[in-house]
């Protein structure tokens, strides 16, 4: 039973993470981008992620608002000491898309990759609860990873990246949940006060990525003012869809 309950617990984050993928297939129609449209995409992307960061803010501050704003301060420096690191990353032929810098492009999955982390975590803490809390931890997670794969596609797939290719970038910034899904299953009371601060590392360092690498870059080609359009309606859209399609 409990290697049965183990394995449930595994496929049921995986399937959350493969579902990251299925936010890059509206871009299957998109070519050749001009780079105005590609500067609007990049603002719709962190719109999105500022949406999903005020959302694992507000979750973070239900359970623990203090551990959860130090999970941002130090997701906020954990992103300034990964900029660093990358830096000087070398060309990666996978991420050497037209127009993208390799060293951000990386940067970017990092930081969702962290992401899935807490998602990860989740997972698992919820099968400590009832099945109906699983179930709906579960789906809510797997239906909110889609958007999160779009705001990846959004910023790949105009820069000259193949769908499949982006789609298995979100799909690999989604792996931790699977991974971290069992042990926090395994050991739920022992998981679940971090999972305040893993939320709020997780948005913070987001909210910074968006502000000072994603925004700049989009004033280069698109006007101030279309940019904050795109923004608010990404970030509205993806809300909306949190308080509409995921209410418990």
């Amino acid at each position: 039973m409990v290697t049965s309950t183990l394995l449930v617990v595994f496929l049921a984050a995986l399937a959350t993470a493969l579902c990251t993928g299925l936010g890059a297939l509206p871009l299957l129609a998109m070519r050749d981008v001009p780079k105005r449209w590609m500067a609007l995409s990049t603002a719709a992307a962190g719109g999105l992620m500022l949406a999903a960061s005020h959302a694992l803010i507000a979750e973070g501050a239900g359970l623990d608002a203090a551990t959860t704003m130090l999970g941002i301060l130090a997701g906020l420096g954990g992103i300034l000491l990964g900029q660093r690191l990358v830096a000087d990353v070398p060309p990666i032929p996978a991420l050497a898309a037209k127009g993208i810098d390799p060293a951000k492009a990386l940067l970017i999955v990092g930081v969702m990759t962290v992401h899935s982390f807490a998602e990860g975590v989740g997972v698992g803490v919820s099968f400590g609860g009832t099945p109906e809390l699983a179930t709906f931890i579960t789906t809510a997670i797997a239906v909110h990873n889609i958007p999160e794969g779009l705001a990846i596609a959004l910023l790949l797939v105009p820069a000259g990246m193949s769908v499949g290719r982006a789609a298995a970038w979100g799909v690999f910034s989604s792996l931790p949940q699977p991974l971290m899904a069992v042990p926090a299953f395994l050991a739920v009371e022992a998981f679940r006060p971090f999972l305040p601060f893993g939320l709020g590392l997780a948005a913070g360092a987001m909210i910074w990525m968006v502000i000072a690498e994603l925004l700049p870059d989009t004033f280069k080609e698109a006007e101030p003012r279309d940019v904050g359009i795109v923004v608010t309606l990404a970030f509205t859209a993806m809300l909306a869809f949190q308080l509409l399609v995921l209410k418990h």
